[in-house]
């Protein structure tokens, strides 16, 4: 009864999120675009901005996550704090399950007449990129990067604004990190979750744990050689898991009917401690306090991730802060608005941002409270400094400055 009520209790909370979501200007039930652009749209009556060409800049954005905390704020940093400063409109997607739905969806916000996409989904990058081409939208990625080779074959495509986010090399670092950090502290097994693997920052998050236990994977030590089998086997097999200085007593991956049965099948191997690469804070978070089990993620600096280490068993977090996809925007405003920041070679922004890390509720605190309602890290008096005629090294330097 205990785990019954604990999964109806999550499917309710995974109902209410979609909804809040829905309300962005999207279709409940539907992978497209709202039929009205403006629907449940903010768009603000600001039209004293750097660059401002006087209409609304129309952005549709892609989202594959639309219920985890780290897309919930964002989405509120971008419908909120950014309409309020800017003439600017934003709809939302409903969650994309696949490459079909994505392009779906950019063919319709082009039908709808809009300016640009922002990307949160990441099924087939490639084909977004051409079918906004094709389509006359600028486009952009958001809080991720493409791989090395598709940054290279489109870095030149007039249309592609840039990408801002954790590199493959950052994603695999804050899983290093994360499971060294278990490890020092003397942890001798774990349970792992997988997130949504072969999503490529979740492959590399994953293979960043195993190789911070000291573990090898397949008889690998080395990153290039553990994300290639991750990626060949698309998840981690327990049994090609070598023995480090920590146990990987179990593992499971995704989100479906079975889910909760794996988590409990984890749980019942008694771990010390219960690492995920994605989405743990959003699907876990009650069950894992319940059975009091120390747990980390990857996420982002929300008031729900706050009480979880405040007050339950969130020991770790690498997060991102909710206005860390300000600067996107601003390039995706300069490119729309005939002031496209490129590098000196003509080719796309291509910029990486670091992981904050929080292990008690201080640490998570100082970060947090520094990103909040209407005054965000990125706030408009930043941003205006990179809205407008700005040169790609005054851009980077200012998306790069540490603000921790």
């Amino acid at each position: 009864m205990k785990k019954l009520r604990k999964l109806v209790s999550l499917t309710l909370v995974l109902a209410l999120a979609v909804c809040m979501l829905a309300g962005c200007g999207s279709i409940a039930g539907s992978s497209t675009p709202a039929a009205d652009a403006g629907t449940g749209s903010t768009a603000a009556d600001n039209t004293d901005t750097p660059a401002d060409s006087g209409k609304t800049v129309k952005i549709g954005v892609l989202v594959a996550d639309v219920s985890g905390e780290e897309a919930l704020g964002f989405a509120d940093y971008y419908k909120n704090y950014i309409t309020s400063n800017y003439n600017v409109e934003f709809s939302y997607t409903e969650q994309l399950a696949d490459a079909a739905a994505e392009k779906a969806a950019i063919e319709k916000f082009a039908a709808q007449g809009f300016d640009a996409i922002i990307s949160f989904s990441a099924s087939d990058r490639a084909t977004q990129i051409e079918t906004c081409s094709a389509n006359g939208l600028y486009y952009a990625v958001a809080s991720g990067m493409l791989d090395d080779e598709q940054y290279e074959q489109y870095k030149n495509d007039e249309y592609f604004v840039g990408q801002i986010g954790p590199s493959m090399d950052t994603e695999y670092e804050a899983g290093y990190a994360m499971g060294k950090y278990f490890a020092d502290q003397g942890v001798k097994s774990i349970a792992m979750y997988g997130a949504f693997i072969p999503n490529p920052m979740h492959v590399y998050r994953a293979a960043g744990v195993l190789a911070g236990i000291g573990a090898t994977y397949g008889g690998a030590s080395d990153k290039d050689a553990i994300v290639g089998q991750i990626f060949g086997d698309q998840g981690i097999d327990l049994s090609k898991v070598g023995a480090g200085s920590v146990e990987v007593v179990g593992y499971f991956q995704g989100f479906g009917d079975t889910t909760f049965d794996e988590l409990f099948g984890c749980i019942g191997s008694q771990p010390e401690a219960f690492l995920s690469v994605g989405m743990a804070t959003t699907f876990f978070t009650d069950i894992l306090n319940e059975n009091g089990i120390a747990f980390s993620d990857i996420d982002s600096f929300t008031s729900a991730n706050g009480t979880a280490m405040s007050e339950g068993k969130l020991v770790y977090l690498a997060g991102k802060y909710s206005s860390s996809v300000g600067p996107i925007f601003a390039a995706v405003m300069n490119a729309v608005n005939g002031t496209p920041v490129r590098n000196e070679d003509g080719s796309a922004l291509s910029i990486s941002q670091n992981y904050l890390v929080a292990t008690d509720a201080a640490s998570f605190d100082k970060y947090a409270s520094a990103d909040k309602g209407d005054s965000p890290i990125f706030n408009k008096e930043i941003l205006d400094g990179i809205i407008g005629e700005v040169s790609a090294a005054d851009f980077i330097a200012c998306v790069e400055a540490d603000r921790g």
